[in-house]
């Protein structure tokens, strides 16, 4: 087992805007995006609901790629020691109102 394998990655990750960014270290490389996404949701404090009460779900941009990552894609084989991830909520434009 290599040494990055055992000791986990770093990422830096924040929100779209920046103000909530954070250092890790440790990051488990066996784990999925969708599972360190929620942890990362509660530990950034980001908000669970719309400004109108519904559930938002949000998406991991890997900047390094400029892509989306799937929450099904695994650390280790996604992710590279140091790389950037943003954090931004799924915006559905233009919702109907009754």
């Amino acid at each position: 087992m290599d040494q990055v394998a055992m000791m986990g990655i770093g990422l830096h990750v924040s929100d779209v805007s920046g103000q909530r960014a954070h250092d890790l270290r440790g990051v488990p490389v066996d784990v999925t995006v969708g599972e360190l996404m929620q942890s990362l949701l509660s530990r950034m404090k980001l908000p669970q609901n719309d400004a109108e009460g519904r559930p938002l779900t949000y998406h991991a941009r890997l900047e390094r790629e400029g892509r989306h990552l799937h929450t099904s894609e695994v650390v280790g084989h996604a992710l590279q020691d140091e790389d950037r991830i943003v954090l931004q909520p799924n915006i559905d434009a233009g919702g109907w109102r009754r």
